[in-house]
C-alpha cells in the first residue's frame, strides 16, 4: 500500500512539473508588429492561444498566409518532439514541438511528411513576451526567415 501511494505521488508530481514547464506558453499572445521583422510573402500568426487539454496542449493560431489571406490552424499534442495533426490550414498537416528548456520551444511544421517551416520560440523570463525566429519555404522555393514578437494578453 505504501509503495502504491509513493508511486501515485511521484506520478502526480511529474505530471505537475510537466504542466508547470508549459505554463510560460499558456495564454493568449498577440503580434507586436512594431518589434517584428516579417519579410514580404511570409505567413505569420497574428494571435495565438495555448491552453491545456487534459495532459496535452491545444494551440490555436490566427494569422495571414503567404498570399495575404486569413489563416487559422489548430493543434493538440505534447511538447515531446513527435508529430501531431494540424487542422484548419492547407499549408501544414503535422506539427511537433520540442521543449529545449523552461523558456524555449522548437517547432516544426510539415506537409505530406516534408518540413515546410521551423521556429525557435523563446519566452522572456518575466513571461510577458515571446520571440519567434521562423524559417519557412517561400512560394519561389527559397527559404524566408523572420522574427515575430508577441505580447501576452
Amino acid at each position: 500500500m505504501k509503495l502504491r501511494t509513493i508511486f501515485l505521488t511521484l506520478a502526480l508530481a511529474l505530471f505537475g512539473a510537466h504542466l508547470c514547464s508549459a505554463q510560460d506558453y499558456l495564454g493568449t499572445w498577440k503580434l507586436n508588429e512594431a518589434k517584428s521583422k516579417i519579410p514580404a510573402g511570409m505567413a505569420h500568426v497574428v494571435t495565438s492561444t495555448y491552453e491545456t487539454q487534459g495532459d496535452q496542449i491545444k494551440a490555436v493560431g490566427d494569422g495571414v498566409d503567404a498570399s495575404g489571406s486569413p489563416m487559422h490552424a489548430e493543434w493538440v499534442g505534447k511538447f515531446d518532439g513527435k508529430d501531431y495533426p494540424v487542422t484548419g490550414t492547407s499549408g501544414t498537416d503535422a506539427r511537433s514541438y520540442k521543449q529545449v528548456n523552461a523558456h524555449t520551444l522548437m517547432l516544426t511544421n510539415k506537409k505530406d511528411g516534408k518540413t515546410v517551416s521551423t521556429a525557435r520560440i523563446v519566452t522572456s523570463a518575466d513571461g510577458k513576451t515571446r520571440t519567434v525566429q521562423v524559417t519557412q519555404m517561400g512560394s519561389a522555393g527559397k527559404n524566408l526567415s523572420g522574427t515575430t514578437v508577441y505580447d501576452k494578453q
